[in-house]
């Protein structure tokens, strides 16, 4: 029938479907129409603008929304970019399509007074356009979806902030209505631009680990296959890579790298009835040692989205640990498709419900009666409290601009979040236009103004109410600054009064209060003090080391903590023989070891994982072990790699962060890419153990303007900037003498 090519995929996706005959042409229709409309219209890819809609129309036609929707997703821009009349729009394809081409049209040519107004009215009219047809978000998903695709020819700065208003946004909302497939797309691209080293890099480790999944898979899948056969259970098993967007947040959440994930693979059996899904578990527990902890029955109990499914992660096939998800095939399509797979469509292209799903997503409902009594869009704003974003909150600057926030955060974390010296002189806030506490927990589509003094200063009570880790470090560095002194004072009357002056004034003068401060990682005995003082440290933890030492001095057993004698026993396995630790992956207690047997140098220890293993022969490797993971008279050098915003004062507030996890610093090397205005920072560090490491990297991925902190391999040649400069100034000196 048609001969277009534009048109010829979506026509091809809508005779699989079974659509009629009738429907076709009724979208071939509206698809000349928008045709003529952008004849001549480009878009930045210098494709022609048609391409637009009918790529929107094709994701739309695998969600089998009806034919007025599609019909609206071809016809989606032509309100905004060509001019025509919405008279003219409803004259020639009803009422129907004209009210879903202008729930998704832009409101940028009409005048507001402010960023913040056009904010709200973009928002008000989304989500009200929403709750009288959810056939709008499904069109502005998919257009988003679209662009997304080709962000590419964007400009860079563009490419980040479509990509984290689609993360913050978009993404939230295709999980909140269900629709599975739309959302991991979304989040997928989107850390593509915000952060694609990451990306790149889990793509490749994906790709690298390919054959050797599908063989693992392939093995349990063929094992489940046969159970269910003689059980006479019909099954459709297939095995697949978890989405990247879902591997980078849970190496963030457990600070892991890839290959410490051991459930990025996940096999789905969908079967016919709800019964069947409990039989194929018990099944699969029969066949495979299923993981503690990690069984889910969202069938019992779904998810807010409607999602039901039996999780659940076994030892398979190779002893790699798995994920497996059981379902239904009509849980599979609600997984899938969300409410697309609940609601239905009449003739006309309006919807109705069952009464089950009316009242599932009433929420939506609800927002039709808050505009009723909202006199503006800003009013609107402030009244509707919409659940859309699970534990994340969404506020708004004055001027529009978005601020997440985790829940329960207040306009204290807010003013951090926008500059820390915004939050040191905040005195106040608005709330929606009311006057408000700073402990005032915000909510979502709150509007903040704050109010700032320049004498203005932070308030140590602040700590009690504000929830962002950037807040609370923040403020803490802010006194440790400007109370030093009172700290220290305090720190040592805390100190007298607990020991006496007397034994206070005998430890200063033999050094055993500087030993101790060292080995909590104080750099002075002024440091420690003041740790005391401002409740960094526990005065009990102070005293009974000094307890500890003056026991131990007077037995003539006292050993500084510099020596590594009382050190010896540290490794399980290697109790008398000659070993170091191998400075090409550093390891720490806490990390799984393994010890390499040298010609003439003892054993070398290595952590479990590091490359250099791979070129050793078996025989020469030794099973050991840490013997105590947490020795705080121990420290082990490691060192770690920070991507990051190239700024004034960077460095200085990443020095900080390892300052405040009571670290010493080992090592510096600095590097910046100009053009890209991005900075590089390889730190060495002492740390205790693997959890204050842990500790430290999580402190500095708080940092709003680092991109990524990472692990990396031991430089052995690694120094200083300063160390660099001394080198060069001697070999100066040198041959001027």
């Amino acid at each position: 029938m048609v001969e277009e090519n534009i048109f010829a995929g979506l026509e091809k996706i809508l005779r699989e479907q079974n659509r009629s005959e009738e429907d076709i042409q009724e979208i071939y229709r509206a698809y000349k129409f928008a045709e003529k409309l952008h004849e001549g219209q480009y878009r930045v890819s210098e494709e022609p603008y048609i391409i637009h809609p009918v790529e929107v129309a094709k994701i739309l036609a695998t969600l089998k929304v009806d034919k007025h929707t599609l019909m609206a997703s071809i016809l989606h821009d032509t309100i905004e970019d060509t001019g025509i009349l919405p008279e003219q729009l409803g004259a020639e394809f009803g009422e129907d399509v004209l009210n879903l081409v202008q729930g998704v049209t832009k409101l940028d040519k009409y005048q507001f007074k402010s960023k913040e107004e056009r904010q709200a009215e973009n928002f008000r009219k989304m989500f009200i356009a929403m709750a009288k047809d959810v056939r709008v978000i499904f069109l502005k998903l998919a257009d988003r979806l679209h662009n997304m695709r080709t962000l590419n020819y964007m400009a860079p700065n563009k490419q980040v902030r479509i990509a984290q208003e689609t993360l913050d946004i978009f993404a939230p909302l295709a999980n909140r209505l269900g629709i599975g497939k739309i959302k991991a797309e979304l989040e997928d691209l989107s850390l593509r631009y915000l952060n694609p080293e990451k990306y790149f890099e889990i793509a490749q480790l994906v790709a690298q680990k390919k054959v050797e999944r599908e063989n693992t898979v392939k093995l349990l899948i063929d094992e489940i296959s046969e159970s269910l056969k003689r059980n006479e259970i019909n099954a459709e098993i297939t095995g697949r890579a978890k989405h990247y967007y879902s591997i980078y947040k849970k190496m963030q959440r457990l600070n892991v790298a890839f290959n410490d994930l051991y459930d990025i693979t996940a096999v789905r059996v969908i079967v016919d009835t709800e019964r069947q899904c409990y039989e194929v578990l018990g099944i699969i527990h029969s066949l495979f040692k299923p993981i503690p902890g990690r069984f889910k029955d969202y069938i019992a109990m779904p998810k807010g989205n409607g999602y039901k499914s039996l999780h659940t992660s076994v030892i398979g096939p190779k002893q790699k640990p798995l994920e497996v998800q059981i379902r239904t095939k009509e849980m599979h399509k609600v997984a899938e498709y969300g409410v697309a797979a609940h609601w239905k469509y009449k003739e006309s292209g309006s919807i109705k419900v069952s009464s089950e799903d009316d009242i599932k997503f009433s929420w939506m409902n609800q927002m039709i009666e808050l505009e009723k009594e909202a006199s503006n869009a800003n009013d609107f704003v402030e009244k509707v409290k919409l659940d859309l974003f699970g534990n994340q909150v969404f506020a708004f600057t004055p001027m529009g601009d978005i601020i997440d926030l985790p829940q329960n955060a207040t306009p204290i974390d807010f003013a951090f979040r926008i500059h820390s010296e915004v939050g040191y002189k905040t005195t106040g806030v608005l709330i929606n236009g009311r006057i408000a506490q700073l402990d005032t927990k915000l909510n979502n589509g709150d509007i903040v103004e704050l109010f700032t003094s320049k004498t203005g200063t932070p308030k140590l009570h602040w700590l009690k109410f504000c929830v962002t880790k950037q807040a609370q470090s923040k403020i803490r560095q802010w006194f440790k600054k400007h109370n030093r002194e009172e700290y220290i004072n305090t720190g040592r009357n805390m100190l007298e009064q607990e020991i006496t002056k007397t034994v206070f004034d005998e430890n200063i003068k033999n050094g055993h209060l500087l030993e101790i401060a060292k080995i909590l990682n104080y750099v002075s005995v002024e440091d420690l003090l003041a740790a005391v003082g401002n409740g960094e440290t526990t005065l009990s933890k102070v005293t009974s080391k000094i307890k500890k030492q003056t026991e131990a001095a007077e037995e003539g057993q006292f050993v500084s903590n510099k020596k590594k004698s009382s050190y010896k026993d540290e490794i399980s396995g290697l109790e008398g023989m000659l070993y170091s630790f191998a400075k090409c992956c550093s390891p720490v207690p806490g990390e799984h070891i393994v010890g390499v047997v040298t010609r003439g140098k003892g054993v070398s220890i290595h952590r479990i994982d590091c490359p250099s293993l791979d070129t050793i022969p078996e025989e020469r490797l030794m099973k050991i072990n840490w013997k105590n993971d947490e020795n705080p008279h121990r420290t082990y050098v490691t060192s770690i790699r920070i991507i990051c915003v190239d700024k004034q004062g960077m460095l200085q507030d990443i020095l900080s962060k390892v300052v405040d996890c009571s670290s010493n610093i080992k090592s510096i090397d600095a590097n910046t890419n100009k053009a890209k205005k991005v900075g590089v920072i390889d730190i060495g560090v002492e740390v205790n153990g693997i959890e204050n490491l842990n500790a430290i990297i999580n402190s500095i991925q708080s940092l709003p303007d680092v991109h990524s902190v990472k692990r990396i391999q031991m430089n052995s040649k690694m120094k200083t900037s300063l160390d660099l400069k001394e080198t060069k100034k001697k070999k100066a000196k040198k041959k001027t003498e």
